[in-house]
């Protein structure tokens, strides 16, 4: 009878560490790469599709992912899930939509990795890397400037940006917004991207 009770006490615990485990896998990242077309991702479709491909190249296989951004009638806060979202090294992201668009949103460059758990580079790093596209104001409700909807790399054409590690020319509200900071110069090329700061990166969440 102890050996039953032993066992059984073994497998509920070794069940609630796999619980614990399976809820702190990877649900959020920063894109390591841009697909090399600027900001012309193949519309939504296409950056959830490079969203879920960086996800298994850094080991997760089983959540269904969405790009954090926005377009002419898309918000990008209502694509993402419910929450919570975890990084690759099992740091809470944010508990909720609420919170990752408020005071308890914990992005910063040191939580805000890549798939495989990279730091991405900052404001001072070379190069700087820390323009995400967002397309969205800071509730994460669509901006004007989305690289036409993420389906063209024109000079025209602009992205909103947010900067993953908080940090920008000054101390102001937008200059430390992780999702709205300030607007693309010079088109949605990938080159212009790279002209302010960026690579073209952007945010990936688990829906589920």
């Amino acid at each position: 009878m102890k050996t039953v009770i032993t066992l059984t006490a073994a497998l509920v615990a070794g069940a609630a560490t796999g619980a614990v485990a399976q809820g702190t896998t990877m649900s959020f990242f920063v894109t390591s790469q841009n697909p090399g077309t600027g900001g012309n991702l193949g519309g939504l479709e296409g950056a959830d599709g490079l969203c879920a491909t960086l996800a298994e190249t850094g080991g997760t296989f089983d959540h269904t992912w969405a790009a954090y951004l926005s377009t002419s009638d898309v918000n990008a806060r209502d694509r993402i899930g419910s929450g919570p979202w975890y990084n690759a090294e099992g740091v809470l992201i944010a508990t909720d939509v609420a919170a990752l668009h408020g005071d308890g949103n914990n992005i910063s460059k040191e939580t805000a990795l890549d798939e495989t758990g990279n730091v991405i580079n900052g404001r001072g790093d070379t190069p700087n890397r820390h323009d995400i596209l967002t397309g969205s104001l800071p509730d994460g409700t669509a901006a004007a400037e989305t690289c036409d909807n993420w389906t063209t790399d024109a000079v025209e054409s602009a992205a909103m940006v947010g900067h993953h590690d908080r940090m920008g020319l000054d101390d102001s509200d937008a200059a430390k917004s992780w999702n709205s900071s300030h607007a693309s110069r010079g088109g949605c090329s990938l080159d212009a991207l790279r002209s302010t700061g960026g690579d073209g990166l952007f945010y990936c969440f688990a829906v589920n």
